[in-house]
């Protein structure tokens, strides 16, 4: 888990972005030192929540294990998921991530209505790993 870019579980599940005070801009992930863009500057910003679903802005299939940091048991089988970039609603900015494990390409359609939900990038023995995952609205699981 990246601590402070996600927080809940099930239905209070949010991702985790910085507003700054001075111009408005929303960021994720995060920012905690200065504004990101270029004309303001400002240090005032504020967590916040950002919003649960959105749609599909564009959409591919992994097919190789992505190198370090992505952690991945290289004992195992390559196995390929679907990665979706979604507009967040309220925000309009573009946030990428997996999808849901089941869902493949040929699942999803660009502008598909999506929302994000906890889900399991690796787990071991010794650790879990979160993430967050993108869901098609209307599917549970």
């Amino acid at each position: 888990m990246v601590a402070g870019w996600f927080t809940g579980d099930g239905d209070d599940f949010r991702l985790l972005g910085t507003r700054c005070s001075a111009c408005g801009s929303v960021f994720f992930p995060r920012e905690d030192t200065r504004c990101r863009r270029p004309d303001c500057g400002s240090g005032d910003l504020v967590e916040v929540p950002l919003s649960r679903r959105g749609r599909v802005w564009s959409y591919t299939d992994t097919r190789y294990r992505p190198p370090s940091p992505y952690v991945s048991d290289p004992e195992l089988p390559w196995q390929p998921y679907a990665l979706i970039a979604v507009e967040l609603e309220s925000e309009r900015m573009v946030v990428l991530g997996q999808a849901v494990p089941g869902v493949t390409v040929a699942d999803l359609t660009v502008g598909m209505e999506v929302e994000v939900v906890p889900g399991v990038l690796h787990e071991d023995a010794e650790a879990t790993w979160t993430t967050w995952h993108w869901r098609p609205t209307g599917v549970r699981g």
